[in-house]
C-alpha cells in the first residue's frame, strides 16, 4: 500500500507543513506514506508523471490558492489514467463549499475538512487495516455509489499531541521552514480565514523550544511561523524570544507575523536586544481608514502602531514588513493612496502592497454582493472592483504594486528613491506618474536587467522634469550610488565617469579585489539611519570618493559597508 501526500509549493525553496505534519500524526502508518513536493513552476505535464510512476494506492493533495489550479488538472488527467485510485484533497482551499467541489470534481473521493491530521491518520487506517469504514471519520465529506456525504466536524486537536515533523526529513539547510506553535486567531478580520477558528490554542513551550533548538542545530537559513497573531499571548511570545535570543548561532532567522500595536515595553526592549536578524517582524495594517477598519472588523490601534514600528526601527536589528490591502469595504482611491502614504511614512524595509482575496468560508465571501465586489472566478478570487473602487482604479493600483516592488521593496535603489520622493506631491503619486511612465513606454511587458531600470528611471526623470539638468545629474550619481551598494557591478553604466579617472584611488584603497571598490561622487549621500531626508543634497565642488566595501555587509540588506576616503 502506497498513500501519496502531494504538495505543489509556490517555490522550490519552500517547505509544505501541512504534509510533513499528516505524515508525523500518521506514524503508524508512516512506512505507507511517501510525501512528492513539487513547485508551480513545473510543468504540469511533468508532475503528472512523477506522480504516475510513483505508483500509488491512494492520491492526496494538498490545497491552497496558489497551487488549486494545478492541484484540479492533475486531478483530471491522472484519473483518466488510473481511475481505481482514490484521489483526496485537504487544506483551506477544499475546506469550505463541499457539496459544490464534490460535484464540479466527480473523479475526487473526498475531502479532508480543516484541520487534518486525526483525520488523515484515520484515513490511513482505512485503507491500510481495513477496519474503520468512511461514515464513522469525522471531518470528511466523501463520495458513495454517486452521493456525497458530509460526516461530523472534527473537534479542534491539542496542537501539543502533534509530532514534530522535520526530525525525519531531508536537509533543509537552504529552505524556508514553515512552523507553527499556535492555531487560531483571537481576532476576526472579515477577509481572513483564520478568524472562523475561535479556538486559539498553543503548542506546549517546552516541544517548541527543542524543535526550535533542532532548527538552528541543523542551520536552516529561514524559519517562518504561520501563527496567524504570534504575540497575542504575551507569556507565550516572551518565552520564545527570548529561547531564541540565548540559543542563537547568528545564522537562522525566524519570521513572525505579529499586531504591532499589542508589544508591550518588555516586548519592544527584548526585541531592541537581539543580533541583527535573528528574527523579522510582518506588521498587518491593510488600511489607515477608520471607516475600512471597522467594517473588516479589525483590531488596531493606528496611532500606537506607528509609535511601536518606530520603535523598532530605532534599535536598526529588525527587518521589518508593513502589508496593506487594496479593494476592502469603503476604501476608495483617495482614501487607499492616504492609506498608503502614511504607511509609506514610515519608511519600513518592505511595504507589501495586496489585493483583496475573497476567501471561500470568509466573512467578506458571504457579504460580497453588499459590497457589490466583482472578483475572479478562479483562484486566487482577486478583487476587480467594488461599489468604491472600479476596474481602472485597481489597475492603476496594480502599477504602484509593481513600480513600488521593483524600485522599493528590492532595495536596489535605496538611495535614489529617497531622493526621488521630495520631487513628487507624494509617495503614492511618484509610483502612480512612473507606472503610467511603464505603462505608456510598453515596459510592463519586458524583462529588465537592473542596468535597464536605472536607464528607465533616468528617462523618466527627464521626461518629467526636462528642464532640471542638476537633477538628472544628482540621479545619475545616487543609481550609480546604488548600483555599487549591493554589489561591484561587472556592467558599468554608461553615465558614470571611466575608472581610469581614479586609478590610484582603486589601487590605494581597493586591498580585497573584488570584495572593495572605490567610486567618486559630487553628493554625500542619506545614510541608512536616514529613512526620510527634507532636502536634496548640494553638489560638492570636487568629487568625494566612497568606498564600498563588500566584505562587511549589512545583515539586514546586505549591502556594502561603506565610508568616504582621502583622495590619493
Amino acid at each position: 500500500m502506497k498513500i501519496l501526500l502531494t504538495a505543489i509549493n509556490a517555490k522550490y525553496i519552500h517547505s509544505n507543513l501541512a504534509v510533513y505534519s499528516l505524515k508525523a500524526y500518521a506514524k503508524e502508518y508512516k512506512e505507507q506514506i511517501v510525501i512528492g513536493e513539487y513547485t508551480i513552476n513545473t510543468q504540469v505535464d511533468d508532475i503528472l508523471e512523477q506522480i504516475y510512476m510513483q505508483k500509488p494506492d491512494v492520491l492526496c493533495f494538498s490545497c491552497y490558492i496558489w497551487n488549486i489550479g494545478y492541484v484540479e488538472r492533475l486531478v483530471r488527467e491522472f484519473h483518466k489514467l488510473c481511475k481505481e485510485v482514490p484521489i483526496w484533497v485537504g487544506g483551506p482551499e477544499v475546506s469550505y463549499e463541499v457539496e459544490t467541489f464534490m460535484e464540479q470534481h466527480p473523479e475526487v473521493t473526498g475531502i479532508v475538512m480543516g484541520e487534518g491530521e486525526a483525520t488523515f491518520s484515520q484515513l490511513c487506517r482505512h485503507y491500510v487495516k481495513q477496519d474503520i469504514e468512511l461514515h464513522e471519520i469525522a471531518g470528511i465529506t466523501y463520495r458513495k455509489h454517486g452521493q456525497t456525504h458530509i460526516n461530523p466536524a472534527r473537534v479542534p486537536m491539542d496542537m501539543s499531541e502533534i509530532p514534530f515533523c522535520y526530525e525525519e526529513t531531508g536537509d533543509f539547510k537552504n529552505r524556508i521552514i514553515y512552523y507553527e506553535s499556535s492555531r487560531g486567531c483571537p481576532f476576526c478580520c472579515s477577509y481572513c480565514l483564520s478568524s472562523i477558528d475561535k479556538k486559539l490554542r498553543f503548542r506546549d513551550l517546552e516541544l517548541v523550544k527543542k524543535e526550535l533548538a533542532f532548527f538552528i542545530e541543523k542551520e536552516v537559513s529561514q524559519v517562518k511561523f504561520v501563527d496567524r497573531t504570534f504575540n497575542c499571548d504575551h507569556h507565550h511570545a516572551m518565552e520564545i524570544w527570548q529561547f531564541l535570543k540565548e540559543q542563537d548561532k547568528g545564522i537562522t532567522n525566524f519570521h513572525f507575523e505579529i499586531s504591532a500595536d499589542l508589544l508591550n515595553e518588555e516586548e519592544l526592549e527584548l526585541i531592541a536586544s537581539m543580533r541583527p536578524g535573528l528574527i523579522q517582524l510582518e506588521i498587518g495594517v491593510q488600511s489607515t481608514n477608520e471607516a475600512t477598519i471597522s467594517e473588516i472588523h479589525r483590531t488596531m490601534k493606528l496611532e500606537r502602531l506607528k509609535e511601536t514600528v518606530k520603535r523598532i526601527q530605532e534599535a536598526g536589528n529588525v527587518h521589518e514588513h508593513l502589508d496593506l490591502i487594496a479593494g476592502l469595504p469603503y476604501e476608495d482611491y483617495a482614501t487607499f493612496a492616504k492609506s498608503f502614504n502614511e504607511i509609506y511614512a514610515l519608511k519600513p524595509n518592505q511595504l507589501q502592497l495586496g489585493f483583496l482575496k475573497v476567501l471561500k468560508g470568509s466573512y467578506m465571501y458571504e457579504h460580497a454582493a453588499d459590497y457589490e465586489m466583482v472578483y475572479h472566478s478562479d483562484a486566487p478570487y482577486e478583487v476587480l472592483k467594488t461599489k468604491w473602487l472600479s476596474y481602472e482604479e485597481v489597475v492603476k493600483i496594480k502599477q504602484v504594486e509593481e513600480m513600488l516592488e521593483t524600485y522599493y521593496n528590492s532595495g536596489q535603489f535605496e538611495v535614489t528613491m529617497k531622493l526621488l520622493e521630495l520631487l513628487f506631491e507624494s509617495p503614492f503619486s511618484m509610483f502612480q506618474e512612473l507606472g503610467t511612465f511603464y505603462e505608456k513606454a510598453g515596459y510592463f511587458a519586458m524583462s529588465h536587467s537592473r542596468i535597464r531600470r536605472c536607464e528607465i528611471l533616468l528617462e523618466f526623470v527627464k521626461d518629467r522634469f526636462p528642464e532640471q539638468s542638476d537633477v538628472h545629474k544628482m540621479l545619475e550619481e545616487s543609481l550609480t550610488f546604488d548600483l555599487y551598494y549591493r554589489e561591484n557591478c561587472k556592467s558599468r553604466p554608461s553615465w558614470a565617469p571611466p575608472l581610469s579617472e581614479f586609478k590610484a584611488e582603486t589601487k590605494a584603497y581597493c586591498k580585497c579585489g573584488s570584495l572593495s571598490h572605490v567610486e567618486p561622487f559630487h553628493y554625500i549621500f542619506p545614510t541608512k539611519k536616514e529613512r526620510s531626508i527634507k532636502a536634496l543634497p548640494v553638489r560638492e565642488e570636487t568629487w568625494q570618493y566612497v568606498l564600498f566595501d563588500y566584505a562587511n555587509r549589512d545583515p539586514l540588506d546586505h549591502q556594502a559597508a561603506v565610508r568616504v576616503v582621502e583622495k590619493i
